[in-house]
Protein backbone atom coordinates (compact mmCIF):
# COMPACT_ATOMS: atom_id res chain seq x y z
CA UNK A 1 0.00 0.00 0.00
CA UNK A 2 1.04 3.11 -0.56
CA UNK A 3 -0.55 5.84 0.65
CA UNK A 4 -0.23 9.84 0.02
CA UNK A 5 -1.54 12.22 2.84
CA UNK A 6 -1.97 16.12 2.86
CA UNK A 7 0.09 17.05 -0.11
CA UNK A 8 -0.01 20.37 -1.13
CA UNK A 9 1.76 22.61 -3.67
CA UNK A 10 1.21 26.46 -4.56
CA UNK A 11 3.88 28.38 -7.35
CA UNK A 12 3.75 31.98 -5.53
CA UNK A 13 0.02 32.72 -4.86
CA UNK A 14 -1.61 30.09 -7.42
CA UNK A 15 -2.77 26.87 -5.18
CA UNK A 16 -2.26 23.87 -7.49
CA UNK A 17 -2.89 21.03 -4.82
CA UNK A 18 -4.89 21.68 -1.66
CA UNK A 19 -4.31 18.70 1.45
CA UNK A 20 -4.56 16.12 -1.05
CA UNK A 21 -4.93 12.22 0.27
CA UNK A 22 -4.01 9.61 -2.35
CA UNK A 23 -4.07 5.53 -1.90
CA UNK A 24 -2.68 2.73 -4.09
CA UNK A 25 -2.19 -0.62 -3.35
CA UNK A 26 -0.68 -3.88 -5.35
CA UNK A 27 -3.16 -5.21 -7.78
CA UNK A 28 -4.12 -1.38 -8.55
CA UNK A 29 -4.36 1.41 -11.07
CA UNK A 30 -5.18 4.83 -9.98
CA UNK A 31 -6.27 6.81 -13.18
CA UNK A 32 -5.98 10.59 -12.49
CA UNK A 33 -7.71 13.10 -14.67
CA UNK A 34 -7.60 16.88 -15.19
CA UNK A 35 -7.64 19.65 -17.39
CA UNK A 36 -4.09 21.22 -18.57
CA UNK A 37 -2.69 23.62 -15.74
CA UNK A 38 -4.82 21.57 -12.96
CA UNK A 39 -1.46 19.84 -11.30
CA UNK A 40 -1.91 16.64 -12.67
CA UNK A 41 1.79 16.27 -13.89
CA UNK A 42 3.39 18.12 -10.45
CA UNK A 43 1.23 15.44 -8.78
CA UNK A 44 3.29 12.60 -9.75
CA UNK A 45 6.49 14.50 -9.88
CA UNK A 46 5.70 15.95 -5.96
CA UNK A 47 5.85 12.09 -5.05
CA UNK A 48 8.35 10.75 -7.07
CA UNK A 49 10.38 13.57 -5.07
CA UNK A 50 11.74 15.70 -8.23
CA UNK A 51 9.75 18.72 -7.00
CA UNK A 52 9.39 20.14 -3.78
CA UNK A 53 5.76 19.37 -1.91
CA UNK A 54 4.95 22.78 0.51
CA UNK A 55 3.80 19.96 2.54
CA UNK A 56 3.25 15.92 1.84
CA UNK A 57 3.44 12.71 3.75
CA UNK A 58 3.95 9.35 1.99
CA UNK A 59 3.83 5.76 3.46
CA UNK A 60 4.69 2.28 1.87
CA UNK A 61 3.13 -0.51 3.93
CA UNK A 62 2.36 1.93 6.96
CA UNK A 63 6.09 2.89 7.08
CA UNK A 64 7.00 6.51 6.61
CA UNK A 65 8.92 7.41 3.84
CA UNK A 66 10.62 10.68 3.22
CA UNK A 67 10.82 12.48 -0.27
CA UNK A 68 14.28 12.95 -0.10
CA UNK A 69 14.89 8.94 0.02
CA UNK A 70 12.08 7.94 -2.82
CA UNK A 71 14.83 7.70 -5.69
CA UNK A 72 17.44 5.70 -3.70
CA UNK A 73 14.64 3.32 -1.86
CA UNK A 74 13.74 1.98 -5.50
CA UNK A 75 10.17 1.68 -4.08
CA UNK A 76 8.76 3.95 -6.67
CA UNK A 77 9.61 4.50 -10.34
CA UNK A 78 8.59 7.29 -12.38
CA UNK A 79 7.84 7.54 -16.14
CA UNK A 80 7.94 11.35 -17.39
CA UNK A 81 6.38 12.97 -20.26
CA UNK A 82 9.29 13.12 -21.98
CA UNK A 83 12.04 9.99 -22.92
CA UNK A 84 14.97 9.14 -20.57
CA UNK A 85 16.86 6.93 -23.37
CA UNK A 86 19.49 8.15 -25.13
CA UNK A 87 18.60 8.45 -28.49
CA UNK A 88 22.23 7.20 -30.27
CA UNK A 89 21.61 3.87 -28.50
CA UNK A 90 20.14 0.91 -29.88
CA UNK A 91 17.03 -0.99 -28.33
CA UNK A 92 19.77 -3.43 -27.81
CA UNK A 93 22.03 -2.10 -25.87
CA UNK A 94 19.93 -0.13 -23.88
CA UNK A 95 17.73 -3.43 -22.50
CA UNK A 96 21.74 -4.49 -21.79
CA UNK A 97 22.56 -1.42 -19.71
CA UNK A 98 18.98 -1.57 -17.36
CA UNK A 99 19.07 -5.40 -16.92
CA UNK A 100 22.74 -7.16 -16.49
CA UNK A 101 20.73 -10.54 -16.05
CA UNK A 102 19.93 -12.81 -19.39
CA UNK A 103 16.86 -13.53 -18.03
CA UNK A 104 15.59 -10.41 -17.21
CA UNK A 105 16.54 -9.31 -20.47
CA UNK A 106 14.62 -12.03 -22.11
CA UNK A 107 11.80 -10.34 -20.88
CA UNK A 108 11.77 -7.07 -22.48
CA UNK A 109 13.74 -9.10 -25.58
CA UNK A 110 10.62 -11.62 -26.04
CA UNK A 111 7.91 -9.45 -25.13
CA UNK A 112 5.32 -8.71 -27.78
CA UNK A 113 6.36 -6.84 -30.99
CA UNK A 114 10.05 -5.64 -29.76
CA UNK A 115 11.42 -8.36 -32.05
CA UNK A 116 10.54 -5.58 -34.86
CA UNK A 117 12.69 -3.19 -33.18
CA UNK A 118 15.52 -4.11 -31.02
CA UNK A 119 17.63 -3.55 -33.46
CA UNK A 120 16.69 0.18 -34.28
CA UNK A 121 18.39 3.06 -32.28
CA UNK A 122 16.07 5.08 -29.54
CA UNK A 123 16.12 7.84 -32.54
CA UNK A 124 14.68 5.93 -34.92
CA UNK A 125 11.70 4.21 -32.94
CA UNK A 126 8.20 5.93 -33.22
CA UNK A 127 6.40 7.21 -30.66
CA UNK A 128 4.39 4.15 -29.94
CA UNK A 129 7.69 1.80 -29.93
CA UNK A 130 9.73 4.39 -27.53
CA UNK A 131 6.88 4.55 -25.25
CA UNK A 132 6.19 1.01 -24.94
CA UNK A 133 9.89 -0.02 -24.37
CA UNK A 134 9.96 2.75 -21.87
CA UNK A 135 7.38 0.89 -20.10
CA UNK A 136 9.01 -2.49 -20.31
CA UNK A 137 11.80 -1.08 -18.60
CA UNK A 138 10.01 0.56 -15.71
CA UNK A 139 7.77 -2.12 -15.65
CA UNK A 140 10.92 -4.56 -15.17
CA UNK A 141 12.15 -2.83 -12.59
CA UNK A 142 11.82 -3.93 -8.79
CA UNK A 143 9.93 -0.83 -8.07
CA UNK A 144 6.79 -1.39 -6.38
CA UNK A 145 4.71 1.07 -7.65
CA UNK A 146 4.70 3.20 -10.62
CA UNK A 147 4.08 6.35 -11.34
CA UNK A 148 3.00 7.16 -15.15
CA UNK A 149 3.18 10.62 -17.16
CA UNK A 150 0.63 10.17 -20.13
CA UNK A 151 1.38 6.47 -21.16
CA UNK A 152 -0.70 6.67 -24.39
CA UNK A 153 -0.21 10.08 -25.12
CA UNK A 154 -0.14 10.13 -29.25
CA UNK A 155 -0.09 6.95 -29.61
CA UNK A 156 -1.04 4.50 -32.82
CA UNK A 157 -3.99 1.76 -32.01
CA UNK A 158 -1.65 -1.15 -32.21
CA UNK A 159 0.64 0.62 -29.46
CA UNK A 160 -2.42 1.55 -27.20
CA UNK A 161 -3.44 -2.38 -27.08
CA UNK A 162 0.38 -3.55 -25.92
CA UNK A 163 0.06 -1.01 -23.66
CA UNK A 164 -2.37 -1.81 -21.65
CA UNK A 165 -2.23 -5.75 -22.05
CA UNK A 166 1.39 -4.74 -20.35
CA UNK A 167 -0.51 -2.56 -17.25
CA UNK A 168 -3.27 -5.02 -16.97
CA UNK A 169 -0.18 -7.60 -16.14
CA UNK A 170 2.25 -5.37 -14.40
CA UNK A 171 -0.32 -4.24 -11.80
CA UNK A 172 -0.74 -8.24 -10.69
CA UNK A 173 2.32 -7.43 -8.53
CA UNK A 174 2.58 -3.43 -8.48
CA UNK A 175 0.81 -0.86 -7.77
CA UNK A 176 0.09 1.89 -10.56
CA UNK A 177 -1.00 5.58 -10.48
CA UNK A 178 -1.56 7.08 -14.06
CA UNK A 179 -2.49 10.06 -15.63
CA UNK A 180 -3.74 10.89 -19.09
CA UNK A 181 -5.80 13.40 -21.69
CA UNK A 182 -6.68 9.82 -23.45
CA UNK A 183 -9.00 9.37 -20.77
CA UNK A 184 -11.08 6.15 -22.84
CA UNK A 185 -7.84 4.52 -22.83
CA UNK A 186 -7.46 5.18 -19.07
CA UNK A 187 -11.09 4.10 -18.16
CA UNK A 188 -10.41 0.82 -20.14
CA UNK A 189 -6.91 -0.40 -17.38
CA UNK A 190 -7.89 1.62 -14.43
CA UNK A 191 -9.32 -0.21 -11.29
CA UNK A 192 -10.34 3.17 -9.61
CA UNK A 193 -10.44 6.89 -10.44
CA UNK A 194 -9.95 10.63 -9.24
CA UNK A 195 -10.56 13.79 -10.88
CA UNK A 196 -8.26 16.99 -9.62
CA UNK A 197 -10.46 20.03 -10.02
CA UNK A 198 -9.61 23.66 -8.47
CA UNK A 199 -6.69 22.00 -6.46
CA UNK A 200 -9.02 19.21 -4.75
CA UNK A 201 -9.44 15.83 -5.51
CA UNK A 202 -12.80 14.32 -6.71
CA UNK A 203 -13.34 10.35 -7.12
CA UNK A 204 -14.73 9.21 -10.26
CA UNK A 205 -16.88 5.93 -10.68
CA UNK A 206 -17.83 6.41 -14.15
CA UNK A 207 -17.65 8.43 -17.56
CA UNK A 208 -20.73 10.40 -16.38
CA UNK A 209 -19.17 11.50 -13.58
CA UNK A 210 -15.97 13.16 -15.38
CA UNK A 211 -19.23 15.40 -17.68
CA UNK A 212 -20.72 16.14 -14.46
CA UNK A 213 -17.66 17.75 -12.56
CA UNK A 214 -16.91 19.65 -16.42
CA UNK A 215 -13.76 17.56 -17.10
CA UNK A 216 -15.58 16.24 -20.61
CA UNK A 217 -18.36 18.10 -22.31
CA UNK A 218 -21.60 16.24 -22.33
Amino acid sequence: MLEINKLNKSFGNKTILKNVNLNCSTGEILGVFGRNGTGKSTLLKLIYGVLKADTIAIKVNGKILLPKNIISSKTIGYLPQNTFLPKELTVRKVISFFFSDGKDQDKIFYAPNVALFERLKIGELSVGQLRYLELLIIGNLKHSFLLLDEPFAMIAPIYKQVIKDLLIDLKKEKGIILTDHYYNDVLDVATKNCLIKDGNKIIINNKEELIRYGYLNS
